[in-house]
Protein backbone atom coordinates (compact mmCIF):
# COMPACT_ATOMS: atom_id res chain seq x y z
CA UNK A 1 0.00 0.00 0.00
CA UNK A 2 1.26 3.44 -0.93
CA UNK A 3 0.54 6.50 1.20
CA UNK A 4 -0.32 9.36 -1.18
CA UNK A 5 -0.39 12.86 0.32
CA UNK A 6 -2.15 15.45 -1.83
CA UNK A 7 -2.18 19.19 -1.08
CA UNK A 8 -4.88 21.20 -2.85
CA UNK A 9 -6.39 24.64 -2.36
CA UNK A 10 -9.48 25.29 -0.23
CA UNK A 11 -13.03 24.67 -1.44
CA UNK A 12 -15.19 27.59 -2.66
CA UNK A 13 -16.38 29.78 0.21
CA UNK A 14 -20.00 29.00 -0.70
CA UNK A 15 -19.41 25.26 -0.67
CA UNK A 16 -18.60 22.43 -3.04
CA UNK A 17 -19.54 21.76 -5.75
CA UNK A 18 -20.17 25.19 -7.25
CA UNK A 19 -22.82 25.94 -9.84
CA UNK A 20 -21.03 25.59 -13.15
CA UNK A 21 -21.47 28.18 -15.90
CA UNK A 22 -21.09 25.60 -18.69
CA UNK A 23 -22.14 21.98 -19.08
CA UNK A 24 -18.99 20.89 -20.92
CA UNK A 25 -15.55 21.96 -22.08
CA UNK A 26 -13.89 21.47 -25.48
CA UNK A 27 -12.00 18.21 -25.93
CA UNK A 28 -8.30 18.84 -26.60
CA UNK A 29 -6.26 15.85 -27.79
CA UNK A 30 -2.90 17.38 -28.67
CA UNK A 31 -0.66 20.41 -28.28
CA UNK A 32 1.07 22.71 -30.75
CA UNK A 33 4.32 20.71 -30.80
CA UNK A 34 2.58 17.41 -31.46
CA UNK A 35 2.65 16.12 -27.88
CA UNK A 36 -0.56 14.35 -26.93
CA UNK A 37 -2.66 15.38 -23.98
CA UNK A 38 -2.61 12.98 -21.00
CA UNK A 39 -3.62 9.42 -21.74
CA UNK A 40 -4.51 7.69 -18.46
CA UNK A 41 -6.29 4.34 -18.49
CA UNK A 42 -9.31 6.07 -16.98
CA UNK A 43 -10.48 9.19 -15.15
CA UNK A 44 -12.63 9.54 -12.06
CA UNK A 45 -14.22 12.87 -12.93
CA UNK A 46 -16.30 14.73 -15.48
CA UNK A 47 -14.17 17.22 -17.47
CA UNK A 48 -15.19 20.72 -16.46
CA UNK A 49 -15.60 19.91 -12.78
CA UNK A 50 -13.68 21.79 -10.09
CA UNK A 51 -10.91 19.30 -9.34
CA UNK A 52 -8.10 21.42 -7.88
CA UNK A 53 -9.70 22.05 -4.49
CA UNK A 54 -9.82 19.70 -1.51
CA UNK A 55 -13.23 18.21 -2.29
CA UNK A 56 -12.30 17.82 -5.96
CA UNK A 57 -9.38 15.55 -4.99
CA UNK A 58 -8.12 15.65 -8.61
CA UNK A 59 -10.62 12.84 -9.16
CA UNK A 60 -8.13 10.38 -7.63
CA UNK A 61 -9.82 8.80 -4.61
CA UNK A 62 -11.77 5.98 -6.27
CA UNK A 63 -8.76 5.07 -8.39
CA UNK A 64 -6.26 4.96 -5.54
CA UNK A 65 -8.49 3.39 -2.92
CA UNK A 66 -9.72 0.87 -5.46
CA UNK A 67 -6.13 -0.32 -5.74
CA UNK A 68 -5.70 -0.50 -1.98
CA UNK A 69 -3.72 2.71 -1.51
CA UNK A 70 -4.31 5.46 1.07
CA UNK A 71 -5.06 9.02 -0.05
CA UNK A 72 -4.89 12.02 2.26
CA UNK A 73 -6.06 15.35 0.82
CA UNK A 74 -5.59 18.63 2.67
CA UNK A 75 -5.17 22.37 2.20
CA UNK A 76 -3.37 22.66 5.55
CA UNK A 77 0.26 22.79 4.42
CA UNK A 78 2.24 25.37 6.41
CA UNK A 79 3.74 25.23 9.87
CA UNK A 80 4.91 22.41 12.14
CA UNK A 81 1.36 21.46 13.21
CA UNK A 82 -0.11 21.31 9.70
CA UNK A 83 -1.70 18.16 8.33
CA UNK A 84 0.97 18.13 5.62
CA UNK A 85 3.78 18.16 8.18
CA UNK A 86 2.16 15.39 10.23
CA UNK A 87 1.49 13.10 7.26
CA UNK A 88 4.76 13.71 5.39
CA UNK A 89 7.01 11.22 7.28
CA UNK A 90 4.90 8.28 6.05
CA UNK A 91 4.19 9.56 2.54
CA UNK A 92 5.56 7.70 -0.47
CA UNK A 93 4.01 10.13 -2.96
CA UNK A 94 3.34 13.86 -2.56
CA UNK A 95 1.09 15.67 -5.02
CA UNK A 96 0.89 19.46 -5.04
CA UNK A 97 -0.22 22.27 -7.32
CA UNK A 98 1.84 25.41 -8.07
CA UNK A 99 -1.17 27.54 -7.10
CA UNK A 100 -1.14 26.31 -3.47
CA UNK A 101 2.30 24.73 -3.27
CA UNK A 102 3.40 22.32 -0.61
CA UNK A 103 7.00 23.48 -0.35
CA UNK A 104 9.23 20.40 -0.27
CA UNK A 105 12.32 21.95 1.29
CA UNK A 106 15.48 19.99 2.00
CA UNK A 107 14.44 19.88 5.66
CA UNK A 108 11.05 18.40 4.83
CA UNK A 109 12.53 15.89 2.39
CA UNK A 110 14.93 14.78 5.13
CA UNK A 111 11.93 14.09 7.38
CA UNK A 112 10.30 11.89 4.74
CA UNK A 113 12.32 8.67 4.47
CA UNK A 114 9.55 6.92 2.48
CA UNK A 115 9.17 9.71 -0.09
CA UNK A 116 9.91 8.49 -3.59
CA UNK A 117 7.76 10.59 -5.94
CA UNK A 118 6.74 14.26 -5.99
CA UNK A 119 4.12 15.13 -8.60
CA UNK A 120 3.25 18.66 -9.66
CA UNK A 121 -0.39 18.72 -10.78
CA UNK A 122 0.29 21.33 -13.44
CA UNK A 123 3.65 22.75 -14.50
CA UNK A 124 6.45 24.31 -12.48
CA UNK A 125 8.23 22.22 -9.84
CA UNK A 126 10.27 24.94 -8.15
CA UNK A 127 8.36 24.36 -4.90
CA UNK A 128 10.53 21.23 -4.64
CA UNK A 129 14.18 21.62 -3.63
CA UNK A 130 15.44 19.88 -6.75
CA UNK A 131 18.98 19.42 -5.47
CA UNK A 132 17.66 17.75 -2.33
CA UNK A 133 15.37 15.57 -4.45
CA UNK A 134 18.37 14.49 -6.54
CA UNK A 135 20.37 13.64 -3.44
CA UNK A 136 17.41 11.80 -1.92
CA UNK A 137 16.98 9.65 -5.03
CA UNK A 138 13.45 10.89 -5.63
CA UNK A 139 11.55 11.19 -8.87
CA UNK A 140 9.95 14.59 -9.55
CA UNK A 141 7.37 14.83 -12.31
CA UNK A 142 4.93 17.40 -13.64
CA UNK A 143 2.20 17.39 -16.28
CA UNK A 144 4.17 19.22 -18.95
CA UNK A 145 2.15 21.44 -21.32
CA UNK A 146 -1.14 20.66 -19.53
CA UNK A 147 -1.88 24.29 -18.70
CA UNK A 148 0.64 26.18 -20.84
CA UNK A 149 -2.02 27.60 -23.17
CA UNK A 150 -4.16 28.52 -20.16
CA UNK A 151 -1.28 30.66 -18.88
CA UNK A 152 -0.59 32.15 -22.32
CA UNK A 153 -4.21 33.28 -22.59
CA UNK A 154 -3.94 34.84 -19.12
CA UNK A 155 -0.82 36.74 -20.20
CA UNK A 156 -2.61 38.29 -23.17
CA UNK A 157 -5.57 39.20 -20.96
CA UNK A 158 -3.31 40.91 -18.43
CA UNK A 159 -1.38 42.83 -21.09
CA UNK A 160 -4.62 44.24 -22.46
CA UNK A 161 -5.97 44.81 -18.96
CA UNK A 162 -3.00 47.02 -18.06
CA UNK A 163 -2.50 48.83 -21.35
CA UNK A 164 -6.23 49.60 -21.77
CA UNK A 165 -6.63 50.45 -18.05
CA UNK A 166 -9.45 47.95 -17.76
CA UNK A 167 -9.55 47.32 -13.99
CA UNK A 168 -9.90 50.99 -12.89
CA UNK A 169 -12.53 51.52 -15.62
CA UNK A 170 -14.51 48.52 -14.41
CA UNK A 171 -14.29 49.86 -10.87
CA UNK A 172 -15.88 53.15 -11.95
CA UNK A 173 -18.88 51.16 -13.18
CA UNK A 174 -19.10 49.10 -9.98
CA UNK A 175 -18.95 52.30 -7.93
CA UNK A 176 -21.81 53.83 -9.95
CA UNK A 177 -19.71 56.34 -11.88
CA UNK A 178 -19.34 57.30 -15.55
CA UNK A 179 -16.00 59.06 -15.36
CA UNK A 180 -14.70 58.54 -18.89
CA UNK A 181 -11.80 60.97 -18.58
CA UNK A 182 -10.51 59.16 -15.51
CA UNK A 183 -10.88 55.82 -17.27
CA UNK A 184 -8.96 56.78 -20.40
CA UNK A 185 -6.26 58.95 -18.80
CA UNK A 186 -4.05 55.83 -18.55
CA UNK A 187 -5.48 53.90 -21.52
CA UNK A 188 -3.47 53.22 -24.70
CA UNK A 189 -3.61 51.00 -27.77
CA UNK A 190 -1.40 47.94 -27.81
CA UNK A 191 -1.03 48.28 -31.58
CA UNK A 192 2.46 49.40 -32.57
CA UNK A 193 4.04 48.69 -29.19
CA UNK A 194 7.12 46.51 -28.79
CA UNK A 195 6.37 43.39 -26.77
CA UNK A 196 9.00 40.94 -25.52
CA UNK A 197 9.00 37.64 -23.70
CA UNK A 198 11.70 36.44 -21.34
CA UNK A 199 11.82 32.78 -22.41
CA UNK A 200 10.07 31.39 -25.46
CA UNK A 201 9.29 27.85 -24.45
CA UNK A 202 5.80 26.41 -24.57
CA UNK A 203 4.18 29.36 -22.79
CA UNK A 204 6.37 32.14 -24.20
CA UNK A 205 6.02 30.97 -27.80
CA UNK A 206 2.25 30.58 -27.34
CA UNK A 207 2.11 34.19 -26.14
CA UNK A 208 4.03 35.29 -29.24
CA UNK A 209 1.66 33.39 -31.53
CA UNK A 210 -1.36 34.99 -29.88
CA UNK A 211 0.07 38.51 -29.99
CA UNK A 212 1.16 38.45 -33.63
CA UNK A 213 -2.31 39.48 -34.94
CA UNK A 214 -2.21 42.57 -32.71
CA UNK A 215 0.35 44.12 -35.10
CA UNK A 216 2.99 44.70 -32.46
CA UNK A 217 6.75 44.31 -32.64
CA UNK A 218 7.68 40.95 -31.13
CA UNK A 219 10.92 40.18 -29.26
CA UNK A 220 12.29 37.33 -27.16
CA UNK A 221 15.31 36.12 -25.24
CA UNK A 222 15.95 32.51 -24.30
CA UNK A 223 18.94 30.30 -23.62
CA UNK A 224 17.52 28.00 -26.33
CA UNK A 225 17.10 30.04 -29.50
CA UNK A 226 14.12 29.31 -31.75
CA UNK A 227 14.78 27.97 -35.23
CA UNK A 228 15.14 30.40 -38.13
CA UNK A 229 11.88 29.05 -39.52
CA UNK A 230 9.93 29.80 -36.34
CA UNK A 231 11.52 33.25 -36.01
CA UNK A 232 10.42 34.09 -39.56
CA UNK A 233 6.94 32.64 -39.00
CA UNK A 234 6.39 34.80 -35.92
CA UNK A 235 8.32 37.82 -37.16
CA UNK A 236 10.15 37.88 -33.85
CA UNK A 237 13.53 39.44 -32.99
CA UNK A 238 16.00 37.50 -30.83
CA UNK A 239 17.95 39.26 -28.07
CA UNK A 240 21.03 37.59 -26.59
CA UNK A 241 20.41 39.07 -23.12
CA UNK A 242 17.43 40.09 -21.05
CA UNK A 243 19.00 43.55 -20.73
CA UNK A 244 18.98 44.14 -24.47
CA UNK A 245 15.36 42.99 -24.64
CA UNK A 246 13.92 45.17 -21.87
CA UNK A 247 15.60 48.30 -23.19
CA UNK A 248 13.53 48.25 -26.40
CA UNK A 249 10.19 46.88 -25.19
CA UNK A 250 7.06 48.68 -24.03
CA UNK A 251 5.66 45.45 -22.60
CA UNK A 252 7.71 42.61 -21.09
CA UNK A 253 6.20 39.26 -20.14
CA UNK A 254 8.12 36.74 -18.03
CA UNK A 255 7.62 33.11 -19.03
CA UNK A 256 10.76 31.50 -17.60
CA UNK A 257 11.03 28.75 -14.98
CA UNK A 258 12.37 29.64 -11.56
CA UNK A 259 15.84 28.33 -10.80
CA UNK A 260 19.01 29.89 -9.34
CA UNK A 261 19.83 31.77 -12.56
CA UNK A 262 16.40 33.45 -12.80
CA UNK A 263 15.75 34.13 -9.11
CA UNK A 264 15.50 37.92 -8.55
CA UNK A 265 16.36 38.53 -12.21
CA UNK A 266 14.11 41.58 -12.29
CA UNK A 267 15.83 43.56 -9.58
CA UNK A 268 16.10 47.34 -9.20
CA UNK A 269 18.95 47.51 -11.70
CA UNK A 270 17.13 45.64 -14.46
CA UNK A 271 13.87 47.49 -13.83
CA UNK A 272 15.78 50.78 -14.23
CA UNK A 273 16.92 49.65 -17.69
CA UNK A 274 13.34 49.22 -18.89
CA UNK A 275 11.63 52.00 -20.82
CA UNK A 276 10.04 54.57 -18.55
CA UNK A 277 6.33 53.78 -18.29
CA UNK A 278 6.62 50.21 -19.55
CA UNK A 279 4.50 47.28 -18.41
CA UNK A 280 5.70 44.07 -16.77
CA UNK A 281 3.65 40.85 -16.77
CA UNK A 282 4.71 37.91 -14.62
CA UNK A 283 2.80 34.64 -14.72
CA UNK A 284 6.00 32.62 -14.28
CA UNK A 285 7.11 32.74 -10.64
CA UNK A 286 7.01 35.56 -8.11
CA UNK A 287 10.61 35.04 -7.01
CA UNK A 288 11.88 35.98 -10.49
CA UNK A 289 11.11 39.58 -9.48
CA UNK A 290 12.43 41.52 -6.52
CA UNK A 291 9.24 42.13 -4.57
CA UNK A 292 10.10 45.55 -3.15
CA UNK A 293 11.84 46.80 -6.30
CA UNK A 294 8.68 46.13 -8.30
CA UNK A 295 6.55 48.00 -5.78
CA UNK A 296 8.91 50.99 -5.89
CA UNK A 297 8.91 50.96 -9.71
CA UNK A 298 5.11 51.11 -9.75
CA UNK A 299 5.10 53.94 -7.23
CA UNK A 300 7.72 55.98 -9.13
CA UNK A 301 6.19 55.47 -12.59
CA UNK A 302 9.17 53.52 -13.93
CA UNK A 303 6.55 50.82 -14.46
CA UNK A 304 3.20 52.02 -15.77
CA UNK A 305 1.77 48.77 -14.47
CA UNK A 306 2.62 45.32 -13.14
CA UNK A 307 0.31 42.34 -13.49
CA UNK A 308 0.62 38.70 -12.75
CA UNK A 309 -0.75 35.89 -10.69
CA UNK A 310 2.42 34.53 -9.11
CA UNK A 311 3.71 35.55 -5.72
CA UNK A 312 6.31 34.40 -3.24
CA UNK A 313 5.51 32.78 -0.98
CA UNK A 314 2.13 31.38 -1.95
CA UNK A 315 -0.33 32.13 -0.55
CA UNK A 316 0.97 35.67 -0.19
CA UNK A 317 0.89 37.25 3.28
CA UNK A 318 -1.84 39.83 3.62
CA UNK A 319 0.72 42.65 3.94
CA UNK A 320 2.52 41.71 0.71
CA UNK A 321 3.23 45.05 -1.07
CA UNK A 322 1.91 43.78 -4.40
CA UNK A 323 -1.57 43.78 -2.90
CA UNK A 324 -1.51 47.55 -2.36
CA UNK A 325 0.98 49.07 -4.83
CA UNK A 326 -0.51 51.41 -7.48
CA UNK A 327 -1.40 50.39 -11.04
CA UNK A 328 -1.26 46.65 -10.55
CA UNK A 329 -3.41 43.92 -12.01
CA UNK A 330 -2.60 41.07 -9.64
CA UNK A 331 -4.75 37.98 -9.16
CA UNK A 332 -4.26 34.89 -7.00
CA UNK A 333 -2.36 32.18 -8.85
CA UNK A 334 -5.21 31.24 -11.21
CA UNK A 335 -3.76 31.42 -14.73
CA UNK A 336 -3.05 27.71 -15.01
CA UNK A 337 -5.97 26.30 -13.03
CA UNK A 338 -8.97 27.06 -15.19
CA UNK A 339 -11.54 24.27 -15.24
CA UNK A 340 -10.29 23.41 -18.72
CA UNK A 341 -6.70 23.09 -17.48
CA UNK A 342 -7.73 21.07 -14.43
CA UNK A 343 -9.22 18.35 -16.63
CA UNK A 344 -5.83 17.93 -18.32
CA UNK A 345 -3.54 18.13 -15.32
CA UNK A 346 -5.78 15.87 -13.22
CA UNK A 347 -5.70 13.31 -16.03
CA UNK A 348 -1.93 13.74 -16.31
CA UNK A 349 -1.48 13.24 -12.58
CA UNK A 350 -3.40 9.99 -12.82
CA UNK A 351 -1.31 8.92 -15.82
CA UNK A 352 1.88 9.51 -13.81
CA UNK A 353 0.49 7.57 -10.83
CA UNK A 354 -0.63 4.66 -13.03
CA UNK A 355 2.88 4.40 -14.45
CA UNK A 356 4.55 4.70 -11.06
CA UNK A 357 2.34 2.18 -9.31
CA UNK A 358 2.54 -0.30 -12.20
CA UNK A 359 6.32 0.00 -12.50
CA UNK A 360 6.11 1.44 -16.02
CA UNK A 361 8.24 4.37 -17.26
CA UNK A 362 6.75 7.82 -16.81
CA UNK A 363 6.64 9.86 -20.03
CA UNK A 364 10.01 11.51 -20.53
CA UNK A 365 8.44 14.91 -21.12
CA UNK A 366 6.84 14.69 -17.65
CA UNK A 367 10.11 14.05 -15.82
CA UNK A 368 11.95 16.77 -13.91
CA UNK A 369 14.25 14.69 -11.70
CA UNK A 370 14.88 10.97 -12.14
CA UNK A 371 17.74 8.58 -11.52
CA UNK A 372 19.70 11.07 -9.43
CA UNK A 373 19.77 13.86 -12.01
CA UNK A 374 17.67 16.35 -13.92
CA UNK A 375 15.74 14.50 -16.60
CA UNK A 376 13.19 15.02 -19.38
CA UNK A 377 11.65 18.48 -19.31
CA UNK A 378 13.70 19.24 -16.21
CA UNK A 379 16.99 18.86 -18.05
CA UNK A 380 15.80 21.42 -20.61
CA UNK A 381 14.20 23.97 -18.27
CA UNK A 382 15.79 23.78 -14.82
CA UNK A 383 19.12 23.99 -13.06
CA UNK A 384 19.75 21.88 -9.99
CA UNK A 385 19.30 23.96 -6.87
CA UNK A 386 16.88 25.30 -4.30
CA UNK A 387 14.26 27.99 -4.76
CA UNK A 388 12.22 27.17 -1.65
CA UNK A 389 14.13 29.40 0.78
CA UNK A 390 11.80 31.75 2.64
CA UNK A 391 8.71 29.63 1.95
CA UNK A 392 7.90 29.41 5.65
CA UNK A 393 6.55 32.97 5.34
CA UNK A 394 3.44 31.46 3.72
CA UNK A 395 2.23 30.57 7.21
CA UNK A 396 1.58 34.29 7.73
CA UNK A 397 -1.28 34.26 5.23
CA UNK A 398 -3.87 32.97 7.66
CA UNK A 399 -2.24 34.62 10.67
CA UNK A 400 -2.23 38.08 9.06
Amino acid sequence: MANVLCVLYDDPVDGYPPTYAREEIPRIEGYHDGQSTPTPEGIGFQPGELLGCVSGELGLRSFLEGRGHRLTVTADKDGPDSVFERELPNAEVVISQPFWPAYLTAERIAKAPELKLAVTAGIGSDHVDLQAAIEHGMTVAEVTYSNSISVAEHVVMMILGLVRNYIPSYKWVIDGGWNIADCVSRSYDLEGMQVGTVAAGRIGSAVLRRLKPFEVGLHYTDRHRLTDEVERELGVTFHPTVESLVEVCDVVTINAPLHPETENMFDAELLARMKWGSYLINTARGKICDRDAVARACESGQLAGYAGDVWFPQPAPQDHPWRSMPHHGMTPHTSGTSLSAQARYAAGTREILECWLDGRPIREEYLIVDGGKLAGAGAHSYSAGNATGGSEEAARFKAG
